[in-house]
């Protein structure tokens, strides 16, 4: 932002006037902070979404080169999605102007790039409300905890999925019931697949895997893993071995090789870690350091209002001419690194048969050909033969001979329903992956 335009205050504005954009727009409208002054509106239909509380003064229009040719100082992008979403930061940019966005894909597929034209143009580019709403986690891992040298960065970060996840928990509902309770919340959307699936939680990973680890890494290298298999009495078992199920998104630096292991997966986690102890709509991001240890950023992340003080502050920076020069948030250079799917780790299988002997010696004998030691077996009691769940556990082996394992125990005619896999982490890393 030029002297003149600080010495006028910032003018701001926001493209979309959604949930986000409406937040945005409240906290502007208000004397909160004086420096910070809204000045345009670009949306479609915007006789349909035209607000009264928001300053007569402010330009509407549904034209994104209004936007562009006008003479504001930041524009705040919240319409979501790849395209047009990085064509109108290319263009903001290009004409001269900041940008702060919440856009998770944007950033997570092309924000090197975007960073290094911002920087040629020397304009800012901010994306504090990309990761963990209201969580500053951008800010913390490039400021906060910039003197450790970090390893591991793991979280819950979809509040759709713990949300659904702690409401089968609590309330010993199916996974159908706990996601339509959700979506008559507004904690998820009609088409939930990018929350459940795991496509939200894994734009996000790759996105901290850059601020946080200082790797690229492609968006869909990251291997996925739906929450959807998930049933009420998986957390009957999970109480039993002192766990909860959360959506985990992980990432570590490989000591030996330099590479990158991540994934985002339903897993069980101790419910006295800092994962297992975030509920709710909730997010958590853990991180580990050579130096500093273990430590914890939790809050709400995701919602109007939590993503859009994010949003401001990323404007207050600004506002106050935070150097474009310290802002190199993401590295500039080089190749996507591959991500290694392969991990150690004790394992949750839980089966749901038609009983009947030999079922627990035939399983055994599968598990003995591929290296793999049981640890227990368990089964609550009061299930109808003829659908009966029991969990096994097994101590910690590769995924690579889990899977191996899971290929021939499909095999079986036993299953009414395939057997859901689960890492089991020791607070929130595998047994194989904690450091002395």
């Amino acid at each position: 932002m030029s002297e003149s335009a600080g010495q006028r205050g910032c003018t701001v504005g926001i493209a979309g006037f959604g949930t986000v954009g409406q937040a945005v727009a409240r906290i502007l409208s208000t004397d909160t902070h004086p420096g910070l002054r809204l000045t345009h509106v670009c949306n479609r239909n915007i006789a349909r979404k035209k607000a009264d509380w928001v300053a007569p003064d402010v330009v509407w229009t549904e034209s994104f080169d209004d936007l562009v040719d006008s003479p504001v100082d930041v524009v705040v992008e919240l319409i979501g999605g790849l395209s047009p979403a990085r064509e109108w930061i290319e263009r903001a940019l290009m004409a001269g102007k900041s940008v702060v966005t919440a856009n998770k894909q944007v950033i997570a597929h092309a924000g090197a790039q975007l960073m290094t034209q911002a920087g040629q143009q020397g304009r800012h580019l901010l994306f504090e409300a990309a990761v963990a709403g209201g969580i500053p986690i951008v800010r913390a891992l490039r400021e906060g905890v910039c003197g450790d040298r970090l390893y591991r960065i793991q979280g819950v970060l979809n509040g759709t999925c713990n949300y659904i996840l702690t409401e089968m928990e609590h309330e010993q509902v199916s996974f159908a019931e706990a996601l339509a309770d959700a979506q008559r919340l507004g904690y998820a959307e009609a088409d939930p697949t990018a929350d459940v699936d795991g496509f939200d939680a894994q734009a996000k990973l790759a996105i901290l895997i850059a601020v946080g680890l200082g790797r690229i890494v492609r968006v869909e290298d990251i291997p996925l893993r739906s929450i959807s298999s998930i049933a009420a009495v998986d957390f009957l078992y999970a109480k039993r071995l002192g766990c909860v199920i959360r959506q985990v998104a992980r990432a570590e630096l490989m000591p030996d090789t330099g590479g990158i292991r991540a994934s985002v997966r339903p897993a069980l986690v101790p419910e006295t870690s800092a994962l297992g102890r975030v509920g709710g709509s909730q997010n958590i991001v853990v991180v580990d350091g050579t130096f500093g240890g273990e430590t914890a950023f939790s809050g709400f992340g995701a919602g109007g209002e939590p993503t859009a003080v994010a949003v401001v502050s990323d404007l207050l920076g600004i506002a106050r001419g935070t150097p474009v020069t310290r802002e190199a948030a993401l590295p500039m250079g080089g190749e996507p690194q591959p991500v290694t799917r392969e991990f150690k780790a004790p394992h949750y299988l839980r089966f749901m048969i038609v009983d009947r002997p030999g079922v627990i010696a035939a399983l055994g004998d599968v598990f003995a050909r591929h290296g793999i030691n049981v640890d227990a077996v368990l089964q609550e009691p009061g299930w109808s033969k003829a659908e009966l769940p029991f969990v096994m556990t097994l101590e910690a082996c590769s995924s690579t001979a889990m899977t191996a394992a899971l290929r021939a125990i499909d095999e079986f005619d036993f299953h009414v329903r395939p057997p859901l896999w689960l890492p089991m982490l020791a607070n929130g890393a595998t047994a194989r992956e904690r450091r002395a």
